[in-house]
């Protein structure tokens, strides 16, 4: 892969650039978890009278699934559309479009609209997630990319926080769906202010006459590594996180409610997880990344292991193991953010780097659904979350076998 040099004119518009893609992603991490704040009060209030718990349980289910599949789609979509129209427009374009959807979540009249809007949010979330990644990936100098990527990766769990320190509870949910507005102003502000990638409008200009095809022999290779990689982490990270605090339920006492118990463990999953993002980019540095690719897996591997083999009841280092657990799994995000988009050329790098990204979520969302069987049939949480936590060994098994690192500078 041929290796140029690439940067803004000036380091003012480096941080300029960083600022509103950190921006958008962390307004991403916002959106992506208002709704299930204010769930138990949109369901009755559009469906106009109160509703059981099943009730609540299926309409919530369709919820949280259009945006689940808006943000695939929009992965995919949008990383095709920036290959061919430019990285910036792209950008502010899926910026915008979960902004108006917010701003039009606002007036929805009923649930079926509610989960168009999800879908459209959820859309240009992921589109948002996959593009500021390539983005700055092929603007931002060499010598600190990594760090710079890391510290990005961890903008959408401060979104996810910050959603929590909104204090929805004290506003009517319409008017908490007006912070729509704010990624609205940020895309406008991407129109006038964000600069093109020179990566990008270079290959523009010479792509014709280089005339190359557009998916070589070693594009197909990299593409499957990387869904593999990108795609076995997925299920072992989302297949354990989120059931870890029901597991630490299932070992406290009967009748023990555990929501000191479960706060502080998710909260030690939320901390750790960016601690392990904004280091990231320095172990990069340090060890190169197929090295870190492999340790990271392995921490995540001997990290499961640890916590569910261990313990058999509650005690306090579930703590300590859970924070050593959640480091690696925010390191392996912002590992993976900073080098599947170097695995690929200019031309096709944000669609490939999109299917990577997104085409693991469609079994991730398939696999967590077994969840339940699982349990019943190995006999509690611990033993079926463990049996996911191989995939962070299917992920090191292909890294070993088949991930080659190329220059980490993208064209």
């Amino acid at each position: 892969m041929n290796v140029i040099q690439t940067k803004p004119d000036t380091l003012t518009a480096n941080w300029l650039a960083f600022g509103l893609c950190a921006a958008s992603y962390a307004l991403g991490g916002t959106a992506s978890t208002l709704m299930a704040t204010v769930l138990p009060v949109v369901v009755p209030d559009l469906l106009g009278t109160s509703v059981t718990a099943a009730q609540m349980g299926d309409v919530g289910a369709y919820i949280s699934a259009a945006f689940l599949y808006g943000w695939m789609t929009g992965g995919l979509t949008f990383g095709f559309i920036s290959d061919r129209l430019g990285r910036s427009r792209a950008i502010a374009f899926a910026t915008g479009l979960y902004g108006v959807s917010m701003l039009l979540t606002t007036v929805v009249p009923n649930w079926p609209l509610l989960l168009l809007c999800r879908f459209l949010t959820g859309a240009g979330v992921g589109g948002v997630l996959l593009l500021t990644t390539v983005y700055l990936s092929e603007i931002w100098p060499v010598r600190n990319r990594a760090v710079v990527l890391g510290v990005l990766a961890v903008m959408f769990p401060v979104g996810i926080v910050a959603t929590g320190g909104l204090n929805v509870g004290q506003v009517a949910w319409r008017q908490a769906f007006g912070l729509g507005l704010v990624p609205v102003l940020v895309a406008l502000l991407m129109v006038v202010l964000l600069p093109e990638s020179a990566s990008w409008q270079r290959e523009r200009q010479t792509r014709n006459q280089r005339g190359h095809p557009a998916w070589t022999a070693l594009n197909r290779t990299n593409l499957l590594t990387g869904v593999l990689v990108f795609g076995a982490v997925l299920v072992g990270l989302w297949g354990t996180f989120s059931w870890i605090p029901t597991w630490v339920q299932t070992l406290l006492p009967a009748g023990q409610t555990g929501e000191h118990e479960r706060g502080l463990t998710m909260m030690l999953l939320g901390m750790g997880g960016i601690i392990g993002g904004l280091f990231s980019g320095l172990l990069l540095n340090r060890f190169g990344s197929r090295l870190t690719l492999l340790m990271t897996f392995a921490g995540c591997a001997g990290g499961c292991s640890l916590l569910f083999l261990t313990n058999s009841h509650f005690s306090p280092i579930i703590y300590a193991e859970t924070a050593f657990l959640a480091l690696f799994f925010g390191i392996s995000q912002g590992v993976l953010s900073s080098i599947i988009p170097a695995l690929f050329p200019v031309h096709i790098r944000a669609t490939a780097a999109g299917i990577s990204f997104n085409i693991g979520r469609f079994f991730t969302a398939t696999a967590v659904f077994f969840v339940g069987t699982m349990v019943a049939g190995l006999g509690g949480f611990g033993r079926a979350l463990l049996v996911f936590s191989v995939a962070f060994l299917i992920a090191l098994i292909t890294v070993w076998v088949r991930y080659k690192p190329l220059d980490s500078t993208p064209d």
